[in-house]
């Protein structure tokens, strides 16, 4: 690793936790670490990729102990996972929102990781849906857009990210933005660790769903209160997904298209957001103002805590 850093995040203290899955390439993980080191980062790493337990990164009490330290490590200001997959509901009643919120950490994460952000921006703390050690800092190279959407989201007290989709309706509305990963955001409606947030900007994404079960869970967020009380939603990337003959022409712009005559709010799609390597970070808590005209549109981000 750099003696000296010289990166944009120089002398920064960064925490490595996995309080998911496991690293699978121990090689491509220490790799990485050169890597962010040489991004500036004092590197505080948690996770040992030869130490795992299952399909996780370490036993339940081990991955949130990797939380716990880093929070309460004074040198730390960002928190960085190894990579998604499961295990944050394991320990989600266990977590301390409020005192992760009060550290003034910047958390770092997408997927797995949405229950985090929703506690925290319960507990009045803004976070980073953004990228994790597997894929984003392993990929060879790194994706440009995906590193400069990190390094502004953090260290700027305003941020945006831009798009186009043909289809997307005409909007301009305000709000909080709030989101992450759809099946983690479904699985929490009915429990406590779900925070009730209206007049937001809402956004989604998810992997390796099929459409009907995509319709499925926003149909249940519908059904549940929630769509119906929020400015707009944004999606971002569903892929990985395999239609069949059996679908007989129902696809995701058919779910789409459907879902959009029903939920009484705008839906945006076209975010450069979820499981891929060309990936917006976005700043969850923020107040936001999402715009759209002829297809074209633009999330604006600011009031968020950062560097």
């Amino acid at each position: 690793m750099p003696e000296t850093p010289t990166g944009p995040f120089q002398d920064v203290g960064l925490a490595i936790v996995a309080p998911s899955g496991y690293a699978t390439d121990e090689a491509a993980f220490l790799h990485a670490l050169d890597k962010l080191a040489e991004l500036g980062f004092r590197i505080h790493n948690y996770s040992d990729p030869k130490d795992k337990f299952q399909r996780f990164g370490q036993t339940d009490d081990v991955r949130l102990r990797q939380l716990q330290e880093a929070t309460d490590n004074p040198d730390v200001q960002v928190v960085l996972c190894v990579r998604g997959g499961y295990g944050i509901s394991r320990i989600l009643p266990e977590l301390d929102f409020k005192k992760m919120a009060a550290s003034g950490k910047l958390f770092v994460g997408h997927s797995d990781f949405t229950p985090i952000h929703l506690g925290l921006l319960g507990a009045g703390a803004t976070s980073f849906a953004g990228p994790f050690i597997f894929p984003d800092f392993t990929a060879e190279p790194l994706n440009a857009f995906a590193m400069e959407q990190f390094r502004h989201c953090l260290t700027s007290s305003t941020h945006e990210v831009a798009g186009q989709m043909e289809g997307n309706p005409d909007v301009d509305v305000s709000g909080v933005l709030w989101g992450g990963n759809l099946a983690m955001l479904t699985h929490l409606v009915g429990t406590p660790h779900l925070p009730q947030f209206e007049d937001g900007i809402l956004f989604l994404e998810d992997i390796a769903e099929h459409p009907y079960r995509v319709e499925r869970m926003l149909l249940q967020l519908l059904h549940a209160g929630i769509l119906g009380k929020q400015k707009a939603v944004l999606l971002g990337d569903f892929s990985a997904y395999r239609l069949t003959d059996y679908d007989n022409g129902y696809d995701f712009n058919t779910m789409l298209a459907y879902i959009r005559e029903r939920v009484g709010i705008p839906v945006i799609a076209g975010l450069p957001f979820g499981h891929v390597l060309q990936k917006a970070t976005l700043a969850v808590g923020a107040q936001a103002r999402l715009q759209s005209r002829n297809g074209a549109w633009e999330l604006s981000m600011r009031d968020y805590r950062h560097l």
